[in-house]
């Protein structure tokens, strides 16, 4: 499963997961709508494709993709190749239109979005050794600091690289100050 930043305001724009389903039929042919929205189908070498719109405005997607001797077998088949391309073509368009981004764009958005993971659970170690090392800090400071880690380390379990990173940035002041 893979999330995708979204440009700002594009959920609404097409219509929330409803709107997705229909941009996914427009990209796969045949799909059907989810119960909690989004859709699922297939295309050529895609054999299963689920995507959705998270709550916090993420597209949320699982693709499973022909493997080993079944790949193998519809490359060799007539017009194999040129439907395995199209399938790949289909797939960028779609997450083009799904996010508001081309690859490159994405590509940067995750490596954005890594760095704000890499520094929260940084600020985290530091704050931590800052908390032992300290003589000057008070219990007071350090409850807080424990509070704010928890939030931290929860908002990194959910995948808001966003929000971890401006907790941490919170509690770097507080500890230091």
């Amino acid at each position: 499963m893979e999330q995708f930043e979204v440009k700002r305001g594009l959920v609404k724009t097409i219509g929330g997961n409803a709107g997705l389903a229909k941009l996914g039929s427009q990209y796969f042919g045949e799909v059907k709508s989810g119960a909690d929205g989004g859709f699922s189908g297939s295309f050529a070498i895609l054999c299963h494709i689920q995507a959705t719109y998270s709550e916090d405005g993420k597209l949320v997607v699982d693709v499973e993709q022909m493997k080993g001797d079944d790949l193998s077998e519809y490359l060799q088949a007539d017009g194999g190749r040129e439907q395995a391309m199209e399938s790949r073509k289909r797939w960028s368009g779609f997450l083009d239109e799904a996010t508001g981004y081309n690859s490159k764009q994405r590509g940067d958005k995750a490596k954005e979005g890594g760095k704000k993971i890499s520094k929260a659970n940084s600020n985290i170690r530091l704050a931590k050794k800052l908390m032992v090392m300290s003589k000057t800090m008070t219990d007071d400071v350090k409850e807080q600091a424990l509070v704010l880690i928890s939030e931290i380390e929860q908002k990194l379990e959910e995948g808001n690289g966003t929000r971890a990173m401006s907790l941490s940035e919170k509690l770097s002041k507080l500890v230091e100050g």
